[in-house]
């Protein structure tokens, strides 16, 4: 069926002749709200709604001219993300204070643009997916780099990276696929965990702050040496108890440790916690996008067989 022409109730639509769609895409024309004619446009793959449609590429293209989103006061925050992030790579390997300082502004930028986004009223699909695929790279090339350092634990790495990937491309999918505005917007009759993961600023902060922050601990600790509590002294006390008198392996063994604890390592064990839950929400998020994709699968597939019959009932 051809889809319909839509037109300004107050301005009778002019006869358009509007080839039959093919079965891969499908074209109709109307009025452009910017005031400039008719308007290319086509349904959109996916939707709930056939009748839903989005702007023609070729259009979207044009019209990138006439208003740069890529100078969007956030947008440009978003490049110098990518390029502090790209300078902390580049000294990642032999200068650990300078990776530190650049990769942590770049992070921290990530909060400014996005506020600077609503405060301008300059929110964008573009600038949305650049910070997303800017947060994705430099956390994976941060696990890259640890997986070198700490060889043991290359696996567990590289575990995280591809879950981390796969679980934010199939929830960005997914919330294509069912026409939502953002990939942040969660109901809660989908997921209460990702609903309060998604809603509060502040929850997504400490989530996301607190998983780069145990990384970059992490890489610090290869290089930091200077134990924290080097110059306290241990209470005589401790080492002449009954409980050290009985297992002075034991005792022995966490005095050690204590007093060779660096800062590094203290910030890890505390955020360590958070980082962890950050691994649940990823499985969370792949989890209940893959139902998504699943349920919009049978969806089409049952409208597929109900249109079927309909054309063998009219033959």
């Amino acid at each position: 069926m051809a889809p319909a022409t839509r037109s300004k109730p107050s301005t009778p639509a002019p006869e358009i002749t509007i080839e039959e769609p093919t079965a891969s895409t499908s074209t109709s024309y109307s009025p452009s709200p910017l005031g400039a004619g008719n308007v290319k446009q086509r349904p959109r793959d996916g939707s709930r709604s056939r009748e839903d449609e989005v702007w023609d590429p070729k259009y979207a293209v044009d019209l990138a001219v006439d208003e740069n989103v890529f100078l969007f006061v956030p947008n440009l925050i978003g490049y110098t993300r990518v390029i502090t992030a790209a300078a902390a790579l580049f000294f990642m390997p032999y200068h650990p204070k300078a990776c530190f300082v650049l990769y942590s502004v770049s992070c921290l930028l990530d909060v400014v643009d996005g506020q600077a986004a609503r405060a301008l009223g300059q929110t964008s699909k573009f600038g949305a997916v650049l910070d997303m695929v800017t947060d994705r790279c430099t956390t994976a090339c941060l696990l890259c780099f640890l997986s070198s350092v700490y060889p043991a634990y290359s696996m567990i790495f590289m575990g995280l990276i591809t879950l981390d990937f796969s679980s934010h491309y199939i929830h960005m999918y997914s919330s294509l696929a069912t026409g939502s505005s953002s990939h942040k917007t969660v109901t809660q009759d989908v997921s209460r965990i990702l609903w309060y993961y998604y809603n509060d600023s502040r929850t997504l902060f400490v989530f996301c702050f607190a998983n780069e922050l145990f990384f970059v601990c992490l890489y610090l600790n290869y290089y930091w040496t200077s134990p924290v509590f080097s110059s306290i002294p241990i209470p005589t006390s401790l080492l002449t108890s009954d409980l050290a008198i009985a297992h002075p392996k034991l005792i022995g063994g966490l005095v050690q440790a204590v007093k060779n604890v660096t800062w590094p390592q203290v910030v890890a064990l505390l955020t360590f916690p958070i980082c962890a839950g950050k691994q649940i929400i990823n499985v969370v998020q792949f989890w209940k996008a893959s139902k998504i994709l699943v349920g919009v699968d049978i969806a089409e597939r049952q409208a597929a067989r109900e249109a079927k019959a309909l054309n063998t009932r009219g033959r």
